[in-house]
């Protein structure tokens, strides 16, 4: 995921990822807006990577970081979080409408 691109200077992250390994990232500012070019950051080696918001999205909500199918396993903190329940491109909006946790 990581890639070469540097932040602009003072920019502040639009989403965090814990782990390499995870599918999904959480918005950490308001007011996503589809079509955004966020800043990612990998905070457990502090890698950053850029991806396109493809929904309004709110905070704390999760994104794609690739395409995922239904049937494909949330991954969070690389931890899985969840089962997805119906297609998200990468970019997309994570939540109850298409993720259910396996916690119950």
């Amino acid at each position: 995921m990581a890639d070469t691109s540097k932040p602009i200077p003072n920019e502040i992250p639009h989403l965090l990822v814990h782990e390499e390994a995870d599918n999904v990232g959480v918005v950490v500012v308001e007011g996503l807006t589809a079509g955004t070019d966020m800043l990612c950051c990998i905070t457990h080696d502090n890698s950053t990577f850029r991806l396109t918001s493809g929904a309004d999205v709110p905070i704390g909500h999760k994104i794609a970081l690739t395409d995922l199918k239904a049937g494909d396993t949330a991954i969070k903190y690389g931890e899985d979080i969840g089962k997805i329940t119906a297609d998200i491109p990468k970019g997309g909006h994570v939540h109850t409408h298409n993720c259910k946790t396996k916690r119950w």
